[in-house]
């Protein structure tokens, strides 16, 4: 058994290693290595947290979650006006090429434009709710003479119907209190659960875009994920001025916004 103890005026970390294949290179100190870097992340984590909890607001409560699949929503339930700095910073990272891009969820069409003011090759979206795709036919006028696309249906349903892409901007919701356990609270990240779907229809050197569950970093676990589906990535932390009284899930100062590559 092998213990490990850090401690600090605010907290202390306890770690016991119960099995002694757990962890096992080939010498002690590459072994005791891990285990005190391990152990030095979480401690820093810790405090990184600390300092960032203190810029929270408290947040609207929500005590019940509704289908949003085909829900009447007002503009601030699709999107509230805090993201449009996240979405900007996606929308260029996804146009980098100029090229065949998809979007996953029209929304109030706010991120639609801003990927149309890079005059990009061609532009389809996936949007399930019928309210909204009426939203997309009136937001179409704008763009007449441009190569747009609606595709009508759940990305789950619809995708294998579709190419591939130079670029993928994913900006959706959890549908139902089953997706929002599932993918935000049991997973590192919501849009984990199209990783798979995004490398199979990007093009070599394609991007794919998306907001984090992460606040001014990201943590190794949801490196790996991305590494193991893209060859590459990068990060930027998108300022916020997040309301009091936030109704969307999440309450701190800032977000981090990911582009991956294949």
């Amino acid at each position: 058994m092998i213990r490990r103890i850090k401690r600090s005026d605010k907290f202390e970390i306890s770690l016991v290693v119960k099995d002694d294949q757990f962890i096992r290179p080939p010498k002690d100190a590459q072994r005791n290595a891990l285990l005190n870097r391990a152990i030095k992340e979480f401690a820093e984590d810790l405090t990184a947290l600390d300092h960032q909890a203190g810029k929270f607001v408290q947040g609207a409560v929500q005590n019940t979650f509704i289908d949003r699949t085909q829900a009447i929503l007002d503009d601030q339930e699709i999107m509230e006006d805090w993201q449009v700095p996240v979405m900007q910073a996606m929308a260029g990272i996804v146009t980098e090429s100029q090229g065949d891009i998809l979007e996953i969820g029209f929304g109030r069409g706010i991120s639609s434009d801003m990927i149309q003011s890079h005059r990009v090759r061609s532009h389809t979206i996936i949007e399930c709710n019928d309210a909204i795709v009426a939203r997309f036919y009136q937001w179409k006028g704008n763009y007449q003479d441009r190569d747009i696309r609606l595709v009508h249906g759940l990305w789950q349903d619809v995708m294998d119907g579709l190419g591939c892409f130079d670029g993928i901007f994913f900006h959706t919701y959890p549908l139902n209190e089953d997706e929002y356990m599932n993918y935000v609270n049991g997973s590192v990240t919501f849009a984990a659960h199209f990783f798979e779907t995004a490398e199979k229809h990007l093009r070599p050197e394609g991007v794919f875009t998306y907001f984090s569950n992460e606040i001014d970093s990201l943590g190794r676990e949801h490196q790996r994920l991305i590494l193991k589906h893209f060859s590459s990535f990068s990060a930027e932390i998108v300022e916020l001025n997040v309301p009091d009284d936030v109704k969307d899930t999440w309450w701190a100062n800032s977000m981090v916004v990911i582009k991956a590559v294949k």
